[in-house]
């Protein structure tokens, strides 16, 4: 792996994206007397809720469907997500599609405006933050009219610091006008490990400054920005692993050497940039904490490293505390108070919030935690709280939400940032770009929620191209010969690849690379497109033409029409090295590597 000294790479990066970073609209400063004064007021039981971050079902806050209300029941004991904040004196509530919907910015303000009104009339009346996964690109809750961003590994091989900000400004601006604080982003993982099977396209790519400098860039988006906490994740680096924390317990393998190069010049960054939150993640590191505990459950990690190596005085928050990578070595009632005991301040997600509650006040109850330890957590989330000025919250307009998400504005700075992501990888008969071309078959993976084949034909379609969509997923014997049949009927065939590398678990790649061979054995015209991992082209032999754009979000399919037909030229490099296949010492294609041509 090639490193670059960090501080030359920012400005590099910096330089070449043109103007320098804007200011934008300035948080609130310390108040330590209002949160001293907050905290001195609060019961022991307020003050505990205050560390839980938890989920509700319900589209709106006091009238959740019959479904939503028999779950809540279920989990919590009452019916309405404005019942669960008063009852645990919660401190966040974290959305997904799969609790609350989330239709419309009306029906996200209404929501949040319900949970506010529960939050500040009842307990200790400070306001609930409310957070999301918005990474962009393969994890972001936000559905259309939000505005879309192509994700992390995009913004890599776009290599532009500006970019990287605006993404954050505008997910920011529109995250924070429908009543919602925190972005868990960004991904500051190195992603050194192609087989990474959790991490991916979602980071920034594999150089430790690269990842530093577009860390940095949006922390600096949301939090300057648009005034959005933001929170680098996972912490100490989860880049080099091929198990998924949220099935299992990943082991890193890393040096102490190695892990001061490569993991851990990104969260340093986002330290100098005053992120708000670090995320935990549910690693063991053996180099940095020989115990075996979960970096999340760690004093070494995370009281030894981040804040004492790193000098983080900012919340941490731990990964999600139903992931089976946290519950492996403990139970449901130890985890969040050895979470605590290890310097976490939030704890995300506990899989039962009774359980989890009960146990941080026993632990109190029972001298193993005090009430001092509490306070100091408290008092840093309240300062958060503050910082973004979310203590003196007031309802939110629906109307104004309804102009601010997905606005003519922000949709340009998205095909804007998009437009220099794609990265052409091979093009060795010149087939790239496809003038001349009257009709192209678009086929292969596609996104059921993005559309991502259907997208991609309808905007060659509108440049006057006959473009057909058939959409084959990971393809069956039947769907492969029509694939091949249809193909016979155009002049160029553009097949869009997920993860055809993945043959170790579920298995995806066998199918999709059979549709690749199938394709190019008709002898006509074919471009193999990555919409997610670059990696694809090193299990797809024969493949002569070959893009990346590390994405399957209609924009990036906008911006991939727009090269393919020369409109663009391509300017991404590759954010990482593409292995041979099944040896990963040796590169097929190095870190930077990127082609591109005239347009016309």
């Amino acid at each position: 792996m090639r490193m670059r000294p960090i501080a030359s790479f920012v400005a590099l990066i910096l330089t070449a994206s043109g103007t320098a970073i804007p200011d934008g609209p300035a948080a609130a400063g310390p108040a330590p007397s209002e949160v001293d004064r907050l905290l001195a007021g609060m019961t022991l039981p307020e003050k505990v809720g205050q560390l839980f971050t938890a989920y509700a079902y319900g589209s709106d806050a006091t009238a959740p469907s019959t479904t939503d209300a028999a779950a809540n029941r279920s989990l919590y004991g009452v019916d309405t997500p404005a019942e669960v904040v008063a009852k645990y004196h919660l401190g966040g509530v974290i959305y997904f599609t799969w609790t609350n919907s989330l239709q419309s910015p009306r029906q996200l303000v209404t929501l949040a405006n319900g949970l506010q009104a529960a939050a500040t009339g009842s307990g200790a009346r400070i306001p609930v933050m409310i957070s999301t996964d918005q990474e962009h690109g393969v994890v972001s809750r936000m559905p259309a009219p939000a505005t879309q961003f192509p994700g992390g590994m995009a913004l890599g091989a776009g290599r532009s610091a500006r970019d990287a900000y605006r993404a954050g400004r505008v997910t920011g601006a529109e995250l924070g006008a429908v009543g919602i604080g925190q972005a868990w982003a960004p991904v500051a993982d190195v992603n050194v490990n192609p087989a990474n099977p959790v991490i991916g396209v979602r980071s920034f790519g594999s150089d430790p400054a690269l990842a530093a400098a577009l860390t940095t860039a949006q922390i600096e988006g949301f939090q300057r920005g648009s005034n959005t906490s933001a929170a680098a994740k996972h912490f100490p680096g989860h880049g080099d692993t091929s198990t998924d924390s949220h099935t299992g317990l990943p082991v890193i393998t890393h040096t102490r050497e190695q892990w001061s190069r490569i993991d851990a010049p990104p969260f340093r960054a986002a330290v100098a940039a005053g992120v708000d939150a670090v995320m935990t993640a549910h690693i063991v590191v053996p180099a940095l904490d020989p115990s075996g505990d979960p970096a999340t459950l760690s004093a070494p990690i995370i009281t030894g490293l981040l804040r004492g190596e790193l000098g983080y005085r900012g919340v941490v928050v731990t990964d999600s505390l139903e992931m089976a990578g946290v519950r492996e070595k403990y139970g449901d009632d130890r985890v969040p108070v050895l979470a605590l005991k290890a310097g976490a301040d939030m704890l995300l997600m506990p899989p039962n919030l009774d359980v989890a509650v009960n146990a941080v006040l026993g632990a109190v109850a029972s001298g193993e935690l005090t009430e001092e330890r509490i306070d100091q957590s408290v008092r840093r989330i309240l300062t958060l709280k503050h910082k973004r000025g979310l203590l003196s919250w007031t309802p939110l307009d629906p109307a104004a939400a309804e102009r601010a998400v997905g606005s003519p504005a922000h949709l340009r700075v998205a095909g804007d940032v998009t437009d220099r992501t794609v990265t052409a990888i091979r093009n060795d008969a010149g087939l790239l770009p496809l003038r001349g071309v009257k009709s192209v078959l678009v086929t292969g993976w596609s996104s059921g929620t993005q559309r991502t084949v259907p997208v991609l034909a309808d905007s060659l379609a509108a440049r006057g191209v006959s473009a057909s969509a058939l959409v084959t997923g990971l393809p069956t014997d039947a769907q492969i010969a029509e694939a091949v049949a249809a193909a016979g009927r155009h002049e160029v065939t553009v097949v869009l690849t997920s993860r055809a590398w993945e043959t170790t678990t579920v298995d995806p790649g066998a199918r999709q690379q059979a549709l690749v061979r199938a394709l190019i054995a008709t002898g006509r015209p074919v471009v193999v497109v990555a919409v997610r991992d670059p990696y694809d082209i090193a299990y797809l032999p024969g493949v002569s033409t070959y893009l990346a754009t590390y994405s399957f979000t209609g924009v990036a399919m906008q911006s991939l029409a727009r090269v393919l037909l020369g409109e663009l030229p391509p300017r991404g490099r590759l954010p990482v090295a593409i292995p041979v296949a099944g040896d990963p010492s040796r590169e097929l294609y190095p870190f930077g590597h990127g082609l591109t041509w005239r347009t016309r």
